[in-house]
């Protein structure tokens, strides 16, 4: 009995350590302000977040403000959502994108 529950401990513990490395990993793995609008519109809101901190990072040099993220995703969403090439990176999204093939 000890050792069943020893291995559920150990299940947990290792299910813990995998999920809390997850954002990391998707940090690393994310593109960032290369994503190109497709590909960001089609993402959870979740990665969604990770991408825009990634491309603010990229920008600014240091960890964005969550204001500045959210303010950033509404802009992002908004542009990309609309542009006249899908495959524009997020970082090129723009009005003129809107309108004018990139």
């Amino acid at each position: 009995m000890y050792a069943t529950k020893a291995r559920f401990g150990l299940m947990i513990a290792a299910a813990a350590i995998v999920l809390s490395g997850c954002t990391e990993i998707e940090q690393a793995l994310n593109k960032g302000g290369d994503t190109p609008c497709r590909e960001y519109v089609g993402q959870d809101q979740k990665t969604k977040r990770v991408t825009i901190t990634k491309f603010l990072e990229e920008q600014l040099g240091q960890e964005p403000t969550g204001t500045n993220v959210d303010v950033s995703m509404a802009a992002v969403d908004g542009l990309c959502t609309v542009q006249a090439n899908a495959d524009t990176p997020i970082e090129r999204a723009d009005i003129a994108g809107i309108f004018i093939r990139k």
